[in-house]
């Protein structure tokens, strides 16, 4: 069976004729194009354009015989695998809604995000499969071998290898659900449409200088914003796409060099794994990492440009399509100091080439001063901001009031427009009446020789409400105490800020590499008045 486009229809009198945005359509140009190049790597093997096309032809078709129509949810549990970025192509070429999992959640968590968004069939890894019984769903196991006998593959064995593809009507349509982390309730389904995708991944492939050239390894999980969109923009250049099952700084050493890749993205923490492996060797070609999910250190940064990386620094959230703002480096910075330029780029800067002006205000919508110093909350709107919350309309008109989509971050907006992140609401820390940045005093406590990383989050105190206390984790063969590390602040820090007490051990971290501050304070609060969020 073979779904064709409907004829194009004219907008409006005197208008050029258009097709609707969809990214689908960079994998049916770059295998026009690049037939014989190879698209992806896993392992031992190499998949070419053509072949890469065919395969997700194959997937379409055959979700179309399995009854999956048009606006159906089709659900996937699996690590930065072949058959998850097929079906990046494969679900919305059917007409279907792709609905990504996070692959670190449990049973009962899966159950409602498949039960939540309605979904219609489910593919799961082999590792993972034990995460979707009982669902009562059709679940096809992804035993990930590319070869007959695995039943993912026996499944695209059905589909037809012809053009398969239902035509994008509206490209704002949804193309894929994404859902939050959850760590305050029930996660919400974030919806992205069919153009904010293309814009999106387009301006990914520019602020990161992909190439056709360019090698990706796969560190940021596909699950997550449908892999900052990066499952499109390598496509959309006719780059080469290099699977990797789970983050093992080894393996990425291994794959830097067996693969030549060119670029890669992460948290701070993985890449601070990265950099701090044995392994670890300067470079001789120019590697791009693309760095969010939480503020980098200027420490991280120094760092990562001694090894011959190029960290490109963006923000944003799951609602956002991930990265909303990039920090764009200005012509002199180059020939500043390592600090200085650091801390320059450990900003989170201006909106993309394809955002709105991204603002901060004050509680009454009012833009705050361009003074480095007074805090507001960070709003967003535009083409890469999403459709809405599936299935929740309360909370999505709260998310947008105002017309603005509310982040829940606190940031500055300095002199030269750059605006840099100063904490969450729900993080900042209120002592004696004062506000103390967590992320301010987290890159003090970076600065000492002997941390490898940290996190600071609230306590109680009886005379000042609060007070910051540091959790850190220190480097290989470092010893230090607690009061080494509260004199160090204090160095660098108005004494106020610094923290009040020092806990040394390991962070709880996000499958993405975020640090899980609300079971930091959770530990701190329990059974006091403070919300924990």
């Amino acid at each position: 069976m073979t779904v064709t486009a409907p004829a194009p229809v004219s907008r409006a009198a005197g208008t050029a004729y258009r097709t609707e945005l969809s990214p689908v359509s960079f994998l049916r140009r770059s295998a026009y194009v690049y037939p014989d190049k190879v698209a992806v790597v896993h392992g031992e093997r190499r998949i070419t354009y053509r072949e890469f096309g065919e395969r997700v032809n194959r997937l379409a078709s055959a979700l179309a015989a399995a009854g999956i129509e048009p606006g159906d949810r089709v659900a996937f549990v699996a690590p930065n695998i072949p058959a998850l970025l097929e079906a990046h192509y494969g679900v919305p070429a059917a007409g279907a809604v792709l609905v990504t999992i996070n692959t670190r959640l449990g049973r009962d968590e899966v159950a409602y995000i498949l039960e939540h968004s309605g979904a219609r069939m489910v593919f799961a890894d082999h590792e993972l499969v034990h995460t979707v019984e009982g669902a009562g769903l059709p679940t096809i196991r992804i035993d990930d071998t590319g070869a007959p006998g695995d039943p993912y593959e026996d499944f695209l064995a059905t589909g037809s290898t012809e053009h398969f593809e239902h035509p994008v009507l509206d490209e704002e349509q949804t193309i894929s659900i994404n859902y939050t982390s959850g760590t305050t309730g029930r996660p919400k389904g974030v919806m992205y449409t069919h153009r904010g995708a293309y814009l999106n991944a387009l301006m990914e492939a520019l602020e990161s200088h992909l190439r056709p050239e360019s090698v990706l390894l796969w560190v940021v999980p596909m699950f997550h914003c449908n892999g900052w969109c990066f499952t499109w923009a390598v496509t959309a250049m006719g780059a080469r796409h290099v699977c990797l099952r789970k983050v093992d700084p080894a393996a990425i050493w291994e794959l830097l060099d067996r693969e030549r890749i060119t670029h890669y993205n992460g948290a701070p923490t993985v890449h601070l794994g990265v950099i701090t492996h044995p392994a670890a060797h300067r470079l001789e070609r120019r590697l791009t990492v693309t760095i969010g999910g939480a503020p980098p250190s200027p420490t991280l940064l120094a760092k990562m440009v001694a090894l011959n990386f190029k960290p490109v620094h963006v923000y944003g959230l799951t609602e956002t399509y991930a990265p909303y703002t990039v920090c764009e480096p200005q012509e002199g910075w180059a020939t500043l100091p390592d600090d200085e330029r650091a801390r320059l780029l450990g900003r989170q800067g201006v909106h993309n080439i394809v955002s709105d002006p991204i603002r901060v205000v004050d509680p009454e919508m009012n833009d705050v001063p361009r003074d480095g110093q007074t805090m507001g909350e960070v709003v967003m709107r535009g083409n890469n901001v999403m459709k809405g919350y599936f299935d929740d309309p309360e909370a999505t008109a709260l998310a947008f009031d105002g017309g603005w989509f509310h982040s829940g971050d606190v940031a500055v907006v300095h002199p030269d427009g750059y605006i840099e992140i100063r904490d969450r609401k729900k993080d900042i820390i209120i002592s004696g009446g004062e506000n103390i940045s967590t992320i301010e005093v987290e890159n003090t406590v970076s600065r000492h020789p002997a941390v490898l990383e940290c996190a600071v989050v609230a306590i109680p105190d009886e005379k000042w409400g609060e007070r910051p206390k540091a959790f850190v984790k220190l480097g290989a063969g470092q010893d230090v105490t607690e009061q080494e590390i509260i004199d160090f602040c204090r160095q660098h820090l108005s004494h106020f800020k610094a923290p009040a007490a020092v806990e040394f051990g390991a962070l709880p971290k996000t499958s993405t590499g975020k640090t899980q501050k609300y079971v930091l304070r959770e530990k701190e609060w329990t059974g006091r008045d403070r919300r924990i969020n």
